[in-house]
């Protein structure tokens, strides 16, 4: 059965997830160090971690399998998450495939080293409409191929 993990502390798609999940008729599962309001909806579970570095990241890449579908802008969550069989996506709708997450990783280590050592000063681009539409029809896609992945298995 296919479920939906929400990496939720910093999540702009909240209710986008919501939406897709309600309409797949799946669990949808927001993570979090803390409390936050969420939408309401039958399918949606809210699990509230320990405070502590990756604890979110760490519930869901123990949780996390093939047919399900991961929501994250963590790249070594992404990581495990893809190595565990899940499908993967950002919120911006970028998805990691398994192909291409050695290169988002060593991106990643050297955007952090540039900004340790003051070359980078600025975070990422802000977010937009287009990403949130994009992340609409890319999380569509990626359910419904999680989907027949849970079946077939």
């Amino acid at each position: 059965m296919t479920r939906l993990f929400i990496d939720a502390d910093a999540c702009p798609v909240k209710e986008e997830a919501v939406r897709v999940g309600e309409r797949h008729r799946v669990q949808t599962l927001f993570v979090s160090n803390s409390y936050m309001r969420l939408p309401d909806s039958d399918l949606v579970e809210r699990v509230i971690v320990p405070d502590g570095p990756d604890e979110a990241d760490n519930w869901i890449a123990e949780r996390a399998g093939t047919g399900d579908v991961v929501v994250t802008a963590d790249v070594p969550l992404a990581a495990r998450c893809v190595a565990a069989g899940a499908l993967v996506i950002g919120p911006t709708g970028k998805p990691f495939r398994e192909d291409a997450i050695g290169m988002r990783l060593a991106m990643r280590d050297l955007n952090t080293h540039l900004r340790e050592i003051g070359e980078i000063r600025e975070s990422g681009p802000a977010f937009t409409k287009a990403d949130r539409s994009r992340f609409l029809n890319q999380l569509e896609t990626t359910m419904r191929a999680a989907k027949r992945i849970a079946s077939d298995g």
